[in-house]
């Protein structure tokens, strides 16, 4: 009797290598329990993996590239330098994982739980992650550029160093969040929740915080050149030598901010709240109120 797809993988990586290889189609894998496997640099590219469980299984440098992950369960399974690029994973769960260097550039991960899972330097470029958890998520110096993560939930995550630029974060949650020295060139943050949140020498250029909740936020030392900040709520938030030039501050609350040496220079703060706002050395050169 022909061994079935799950038991060739049960088998380990070079019997799989072996047996694929003679297949004409990608095998069917979906439903399959391959928790704890050891499957370092398996090949599984365009594999169905609808419902499997991956959990703890060991999956260094495995290839998933075009796999269907729909439904999957990975957790804490062990996925460094994995490369997942195309891969679909729509309302997957992958909490605690660790994928520290994996490529999930193009993946479709939407829905999906990444919460507590360690995403270092991983490259999650162009990435549709709409209302993704990835609560308390590690992500330091990871690639974010142009990642779709509206309605996402990164609250405690660690984003520090981190590229988001041009990334979509609208209406997410990065309550008390860490974005020091973050890249948010051109980041779309509408209506996003950033309270508590530190952003420490930032750099958004031109980045999009209408209507924004900065409340209590640290945005110290932040490069916001040209940002538009319409209508958003900075109550109690550090500015301390943030660079404000030629931003859009109109109707915004900036009550209790620190602003101390803060430039706001050519900066529009028309119909800006600036009630107990601490203004020491702070520029206004040429603002608009």
């Amino acid at each position: 009797m022909n061994a079935s797809a799950e038991e060739m993988l049960q088998r380990g990586a070079v019997a799989w290598l072996k047996w694929r290889s003679q297949q004409p189609e990608a095998p069917d894998l979906s439903d399959a329990r391959l928790m704890g496997l050891n499957l370092r640099g398996a090949d599984l590219h365009d594999v169905n993996l609808r419902r499997a469980n991956l959990s703890d299984a060991k999956l260094v440098m495995a290839s998933f590239v075009g796999a269907n992950l729909n439904n999957a369960i990975a957790d804490s399974a062990d996925l460094v330098e994995a490369n997942l690029q195309s891969i679909e994973m729509i309302n997957g769960r992958a909490q605690g994982a660790d994928l520290q260097r994996a490529n999930l550039s193009n993946a479709n991960l939407m829905g999906s739980n990444f919460s507590d899972a360690d995403l270092r330097e991983a490259n999650l470029a162009d990435v549709n992650a709409i209302a993704i958890d990835l609560t308390a998520a590690q992500l330091r110096a990871a690639d974010l550029d142009r990642i779709c993560l509206q309605r996402a939930t990164l609250s405690y995550a660690n984003l520090v160093q981190t590229n988001l630029a041009h990334a979509d974060l609208s209406q997410a949650i990065l309550v008390a969040a860490e974005l020091g020295a973050a890249h948010l060139y051109r980041a779309n943050l509408t209506q996003a929740r950033l309270n508590r949140s530190h952003l420490v020498s930032v750099y958004a250029m031109f980045a999009n915080f209408d209507r924004t909740n900065l409340t209590s936020a640290d945005l110290s030392w932040a490069n916001l050149t040209k940002a538009s900040l319409i209508g958003a709520t900075l109550h109690g938030a550090k500015l301390r030598g943030a660079n404000l030039t030629s931003a859009d501050l109109s109707g915004a609350d900036l009550s209790g901010a620190d602003l101390s040496g803060a430039n706001l220079s050519y900066t529009n703060l028309q119909r800006t709240v600036l009630t107990n706002a601490k203004l020491t050395e702070t520029i206004f050169t040429g603002a608009i109120h």
